[in-house]
């Protein structure tokens, strides 16, 4: 797994990039009421706002992490939006990716990296 400095988590599987946010973030966030998230089909760019979460202390915006396209959307986030809050970095991933350059990932933190920055 890769990690932003925004509290994003991406994880590689086969030829797809997974992208959701970190427990730190989802703790930092609160409860959790509302997710937006973008169509499947998506041409997004890096660092475009790309999902819209709203939480009972704020709101906040997801970037794109890579270029691609956006190939699949976790709808169960729609109808349960504190999946956000109960499983971050496993059920409640936001959307799926193909990266039109995966060595866009390079440029992100090791779990060791991002724990040593959030601490």
């Amino acid at each position: 797994m890769k990690f932003t400095e925004e509290h994003e988590w991406l994880r590689v599987e086969g030829d797809v990039v997974v992208v959701g946010i970190t427990e730190h973030a989802s703790t930092q966030l609160g409860d959790v009421v509302f997710v937006e998230l973008p169509e499947a089909g998506t041409t997004v760019s890096k660092d475009d706002e790309v999902v819209v979460i709203e939480s009972v202390k704020a709101a906040s915006d997801i970037l794109a992490p890579l270029d691609g396209e956006i190939v699949e959307v976790n709808d169960a986030l729609a109808d349960n939006p504190g999946l956000v809050n109960e499983d971050p970095m496993g059920d409640a991933w936001f959307f799926k990716m193909k990266a039109d350059d995966p060595s866009q990932m390079d440029d992100y933190m090791d779990e060791a990296a991002y724990k040593a920055m959030i601490d």
